[in-house]
Protein backbone atom coordinates (compact mmCIF):
# COMPACT_ATOMS: atom_id res chain seq x y z
CA UNK A 1 0.00 0.00 0.00
CA UNK A 2 2.85 2.36 0.82
CA UNK A 3 4.44 1.79 -2.60
CA UNK A 4 1.12 2.54 -4.32
CA UNK A 5 0.83 5.74 -2.30
CA UNK A 6 4.33 6.82 -3.30
CA UNK A 7 3.57 6.25 -6.98
CA UNK A 8 0.33 8.21 -6.72
CA UNK A 9 2.09 11.08 -4.95
CA UNK A 10 4.83 11.15 -7.59
CA UNK A 11 2.25 11.13 -10.40
CA UNK A 12 0.29 13.99 -8.84
CA UNK A 13 3.50 15.99 -8.35
CA UNK A 14 4.53 15.49 -11.98
CA UNK A 15 1.05 16.39 -13.21
CA UNK A 16 0.99 19.58 -11.13
CA UNK A 17 4.42 20.55 -12.43
CA UNK A 18 3.30 19.96 -16.04
CA UNK A 19 0.20 22.11 -15.57
CA UNK A 20 2.30 24.89 -14.01
CA UNK A 21 4.81 24.84 -16.89
CA UNK A 22 2.00 24.87 -19.46
CA UNK A 23 0.34 27.82 -17.73
CA UNK A 24 3.58 29.80 -17.62
CA UNK A 25 4.23 29.02 -21.29
CA UNK A 26 0.79 30.22 -22.38
CA UNK A 27 1.09 33.38 -20.31
CA UNK A 28 4.47 34.10 -21.84
CA UNK A 29 2.93 33.86 -25.31
CA UNK A 30 0.24 36.39 -24.44
CA UNK A 31 -2.55 33.82 -24.85
CA UNK A 32 -4.20 34.25 -21.43
CA UNK A 33 -4.53 37.90 -20.38
CA UNK A 34 -6.10 38.58 -17.00
CA UNK A 35 -9.86 39.20 -16.99
CA UNK A 36 -10.62 42.75 -18.10
CA UNK A 37 -7.04 43.29 -19.31
CA UNK A 38 -6.36 44.04 -22.97
CA UNK A 39 -4.02 41.58 -24.71
CA UNK A 40 -0.49 42.80 -25.30
CA UNK A 41 1.85 41.97 -28.14
CA UNK A 42 4.31 39.37 -26.78
CA UNK A 43 6.72 39.66 -29.73
CA UNK A 44 9.67 41.84 -30.65
CA UNK A 45 10.13 43.09 -34.25
CA UNK A 46 12.91 40.68 -35.18
CA UNK A 47 13.61 39.89 -38.85
CA UNK A 48 12.13 36.41 -38.39
CA UNK A 49 8.97 37.74 -36.74
CA UNK A 50 8.43 40.31 -39.49
CA UNK A 51 9.04 37.67 -42.16
CA UNK A 52 6.42 35.44 -40.53
CA UNK A 53 4.05 38.41 -40.34
CA UNK A 54 4.48 39.09 -44.05
CA UNK A 55 3.77 35.43 -44.83
CA UNK A 56 0.64 35.47 -42.65
CA UNK A 57 -0.58 38.68 -44.31
CA UNK A 58 -0.03 37.46 -47.85
CA UNK A 59 -1.59 34.09 -47.12
CA UNK A 60 -4.70 35.39 -45.36
CA UNK A 61 -5.23 39.10 -46.05
CA UNK A 62 -3.81 39.88 -49.50
CA UNK A 63 -6.91 38.74 -51.40
CA UNK A 64 -8.82 41.76 -50.06
CA UNK A 65 -6.02 44.19 -49.23
CA UNK A 66 -3.53 43.45 -52.02
CA UNK A 67 -0.13 41.77 -51.89
CA UNK A 68 1.47 45.14 -51.12
CA UNK A 69 -1.31 46.07 -48.64
CA UNK A 70 -2.30 49.05 -50.80
CA UNK A 71 -5.87 47.86 -51.17
CA UNK A 72 -8.03 45.86 -53.54
CA UNK A 73 -11.46 44.74 -52.35
CA UNK A 74 -10.48 46.08 -48.93
CA UNK A 75 -8.81 49.35 -47.91
CA UNK A 76 -5.17 50.42 -48.14
CA UNK A 77 -3.41 49.37 -44.92
CA UNK A 78 -0.03 50.98 -45.49
CA UNK A 79 -1.02 54.00 -43.42
CA UNK A 80 -3.16 52.27 -40.83
CA UNK A 81 -0.88 53.32 -37.94
CA UNK A 82 -0.60 56.95 -39.03
CA UNK A 83 -4.10 57.73 -37.75
CA UNK A 84 -3.06 57.01 -34.17
CA UNK A 85 -4.29 53.44 -34.01
CA UNK A 86 -2.48 50.98 -31.76
CA UNK A 87 -1.51 47.35 -32.16
CA UNK A 88 -3.69 46.46 -29.17
CA UNK A 89 -6.79 48.09 -30.66
CA UNK A 90 -6.18 46.70 -34.13
CA UNK A 91 -5.61 43.23 -32.67
CA UNK A 92 -9.17 43.16 -31.32
CA UNK A 93 -10.61 44.56 -34.55
CA UNK A 94 -8.80 41.99 -36.71
CA UNK A 95 -9.62 39.13 -34.37
CA UNK A 96 -13.35 39.85 -34.09
CA UNK A 97 -13.98 41.47 -37.48
CA UNK A 98 -16.38 44.31 -38.26
CA UNK A 99 -20.07 43.34 -38.20
CA UNK A 100 -22.01 44.47 -41.25
CA UNK A 101 -18.87 44.72 -43.39
CA UNK A 102 -16.76 42.40 -45.52
CA UNK A 103 -14.13 42.20 -42.77
CA UNK A 104 -14.42 38.68 -41.26
CA UNK A 105 -13.32 37.66 -37.75
CA UNK A 106 -9.75 36.60 -38.48
CA UNK A 107 -9.59 34.88 -35.11
CA UNK A 108 -11.59 32.05 -36.66
CA UNK A 109 -8.82 31.08 -39.09
CA UNK A 110 -5.69 32.93 -37.92
CA UNK A 111 -3.87 32.11 -34.65
CA UNK A 112 -3.45 35.03 -32.27
CA UNK A 113 0.33 34.94 -32.62
CA UNK A 114 -0.02 35.35 -36.40
CA UNK A 115 -2.36 38.32 -35.92
CA UNK A 116 0.27 40.06 -33.78
CA UNK A 117 3.00 39.32 -36.33
CA UNK A 118 0.81 40.57 -39.17
CA UNK A 119 0.25 43.88 -37.37
CA UNK A 120 3.98 44.24 -36.77
CA UNK A 121 4.60 43.69 -40.47
CA UNK A 122 1.99 46.32 -41.38
CA UNK A 123 3.69 48.80 -39.08
CA UNK A 124 6.85 48.53 -41.20
CA UNK A 125 4.80 49.61 -44.24
CA UNK A 126 3.60 52.77 -42.50
CA UNK A 127 7.01 54.29 -41.85
CA UNK A 128 7.33 57.69 -43.55
CA UNK A 129 5.13 56.67 -46.47
CA UNK A 130 3.97 59.85 -48.26
CA UNK A 131 0.23 59.99 -48.84
CA UNK A 132 -1.27 61.13 -52.12
CA UNK A 133 -2.76 64.62 -51.81
CA UNK A 134 -6.55 64.54 -52.19
CA UNK A 135 -8.08 66.01 -55.29
CA UNK A 136 -11.61 66.79 -56.34
CA UNK A 137 -14.55 68.72 -54.90
CA UNK A 138 -16.52 66.57 -52.44
CA UNK A 139 -19.53 68.92 -52.46
CA UNK A 140 -19.92 68.61 -56.22
CA UNK A 141 -19.20 64.89 -55.95
CA UNK A 142 -22.16 64.51 -53.61
CA UNK A 143 -24.43 66.13 -56.19
CA UNK A 144 -23.10 63.78 -58.86
CA UNK A 145 -23.66 60.80 -56.57
CA UNK A 146 -27.31 61.55 -55.95
CA UNK A 147 -27.88 62.28 -59.63
CA UNK A 148 -26.11 59.15 -60.94
CA UNK A 149 -25.74 56.61 -58.13
CA UNK A 150 -28.31 57.22 -55.40
CA UNK A 151 -31.06 55.35 -57.23
CA UNK A 152 -29.23 52.07 -56.62
CA UNK A 153 -26.91 52.76 -53.67
CA UNK A 154 -27.77 53.75 -50.13
CA UNK A 155 -25.87 56.20 -47.92
CA UNK A 156 -26.88 56.70 -44.29
CA UNK A 157 -30.39 55.27 -44.73
CA UNK A 158 -31.04 57.25 -47.91
CA UNK A 159 -31.09 55.93 -51.46
CA UNK A 160 -31.76 52.69 -53.31
CA UNK A 161 -31.09 49.10 -52.29
CA UNK A 162 -30.34 47.40 -55.61
CA UNK A 163 -26.60 47.94 -55.09
CA UNK A 164 -24.46 47.71 -51.94
CA UNK A 165 -24.77 50.23 -49.12
CA UNK A 166 -21.93 52.76 -49.49
CA UNK A 167 -22.14 54.45 -46.09
CA UNK A 168 -18.62 53.25 -45.21
CA UNK A 169 -17.11 52.94 -48.67
CA UNK A 170 -14.46 55.52 -47.77
CA UNK A 171 -12.78 53.07 -45.40
CA UNK A 172 -13.55 49.97 -47.46
CA UNK A 173 -12.07 50.98 -50.84
CA UNK A 174 -9.03 52.88 -52.00
CA UNK A 175 -9.25 55.65 -54.57
CA UNK A 176 -7.63 53.41 -57.18
CA UNK A 177 -10.19 50.66 -56.66
CA UNK A 178 -13.11 53.09 -56.72
CA UNK A 179 -11.95 54.53 -60.04
CA UNK A 180 -11.59 51.05 -61.53
CA UNK A 181 -15.06 50.05 -60.37
CA UNK A 182 -16.71 53.21 -61.66
CA UNK A 183 -14.94 52.94 -65.01
CA UNK A 184 -15.95 49.29 -65.26
CA UNK A 185 -12.44 47.84 -65.40
CA UNK A 186 -12.92 45.69 -62.29
CA UNK A 187 -15.43 42.85 -62.19
CA UNK A 188 -15.53 42.49 -58.43
CA UNK A 189 -19.11 41.67 -57.45
CA UNK A 190 -20.02 41.55 -53.79
CA UNK A 191 -21.92 38.43 -52.61
CA UNK A 192 -25.65 39.07 -52.65
CA UNK A 193 -25.42 41.31 -55.70
CA UNK A 194 -24.50 38.78 -58.40
CA UNK A 195 -26.39 39.48 -61.66
CA UNK A 196 -28.93 36.88 -62.75
CA UNK A 197 -31.28 36.77 -65.74
CA UNK A 198 -34.37 34.57 -65.58
CA UNK A 199 -36.31 33.65 -68.72
CA UNK A 200 -39.96 32.84 -67.98
CA UNK A 201 -42.02 30.24 -69.90
CA UNK A 202 -43.59 32.97 -72.09
CA UNK A 203 -40.13 34.27 -73.10
CA UNK A 204 -40.05 37.29 -70.81
CA UNK A 205 -36.65 38.08 -69.25
CA UNK A 206 -36.18 39.39 -65.74
CA UNK A 207 -32.73 40.68 -64.79
CA UNK A 208 -31.66 41.56 -61.30
CA UNK A 209 -29.36 40.76 -58.42
CA UNK A 210 -29.45 37.38 -56.72
CA UNK A 211 -30.61 37.49 -53.11
CA UNK A 212 -31.10 33.80 -52.44
CA UNK A 213 -30.81 30.53 -54.31
CA UNK A 214 -31.05 26.80 -53.69
CA UNK A 215 -31.34 23.70 -55.87
CA UNK A 216 -34.97 24.36 -56.70
CA UNK A 217 -35.55 28.12 -56.67
CA UNK A 218 -33.95 31.53 -57.03
CA UNK A 219 -34.94 34.95 -55.66
CA UNK A 220 -33.78 38.14 -57.35
CA UNK A 221 -34.34 41.87 -56.93
CA UNK A 222 -35.14 43.60 -60.20
CA UNK A 223 -34.40 47.18 -61.25
CA UNK A 224 -37.58 48.44 -59.56
CA UNK A 225 -36.44 46.98 -56.21
CA UNK A 226 -39.13 44.31 -56.49
CA UNK A 227 -38.15 40.97 -54.97
CA UNK A 228 -39.24 38.09 -57.22
CA UNK A 229 -39.01 34.34 -56.69
CA UNK A 230 -38.88 31.68 -59.37
CA UNK A 231 -39.09 27.89 -59.29
CA UNK A 232 -36.28 26.79 -61.59
CA UNK A 233 -38.25 23.94 -63.14
CA UNK A 234 -40.91 26.45 -64.21
CA UNK A 235 -38.45 28.70 -66.11
CA UNK A 236 -36.81 28.40 -69.48
CA UNK A 237 -33.42 29.42 -68.15
CA UNK A 238 -31.61 30.89 -65.16
CA UNK A 239 -28.37 32.53 -66.28
CA UNK A 240 -25.71 33.77 -63.87
CA UNK A 241 -23.99 36.63 -65.64
CA UNK A 242 -20.41 37.80 -65.22
CA UNK A 243 -20.97 41.52 -65.75
CA UNK A 244 -22.41 43.60 -62.93
CA UNK A 245 -25.75 45.35 -63.31
CA UNK A 246 -23.90 48.56 -62.45
CA UNK A 247 -23.46 50.66 -65.62
CA UNK A 248 -19.98 51.46 -66.91
CA UNK A 249 -19.18 55.16 -66.64
CA UNK A 250 -16.67 55.86 -69.37
CA UNK A 251 -15.06 59.25 -69.95
CA UNK A 252 -17.86 60.12 -72.39
CA UNK A 253 -20.39 59.78 -69.56
CA UNK A 254 -18.28 60.99 -66.63
CA UNK A 255 -15.34 63.28 -67.36
CA UNK A 256 -12.15 63.23 -65.30
CA UNK A 257 -13.08 66.24 -63.20
CA UNK A 258 -16.48 64.81 -62.27
CA UNK A 259 -14.83 61.46 -61.57
CA UNK A 260 -12.36 63.12 -59.18
CA UNK A 261 -15.23 64.95 -57.47
CA UNK A 262 -17.29 61.77 -57.10
CA UNK A 263 -14.39 59.74 -55.73
CA UNK A 264 -13.50 62.55 -53.32
CA UNK A 265 -17.07 62.46 -51.97
CA UNK A 266 -17.04 58.66 -51.68
CA UNK A 267 -13.82 58.94 -49.70
CA UNK A 268 -15.64 61.00 -47.08
CA UNK A 269 -18.19 58.23 -46.45
CA UNK A 270 -16.80 56.58 -43.36
CA UNK A 271 -19.98 55.97 -41.39
CA UNK A 272 -19.96 55.67 -37.62
CA UNK A 273 -18.26 52.63 -36.15
CA UNK A 274 -17.99 52.33 -32.37
CA UNK A 275 -15.67 49.37 -32.88
CA UNK A 276 -12.96 51.46 -34.49
CA UNK A 277 -10.06 51.78 -32.00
Amino acid sequence: MRMVGVHVENFVARLAASVLVAGVSLAAQGQTPAPGQSPKNPFQPTPQTLQEGMAAFRGNCAYCHGMDARGARGPDLTGVFRSGRTEDGLFQLVKTGIPGSEMPPAGVFLPENDIWKTLMYLRTLSANEPSEPPRGDAANGEKIFWARCGGCHRVNERGGVIGPDLSRIGVARTRTVLVRQIRGAMEDIRPGYEPVTVTTPDGRTVRGTRKNEDLFSVQIMDSTERLQGFVKSDTRAVVREKRSVMPVYGSDQLNEKDLDDLVRYLGTLRGASPRTP
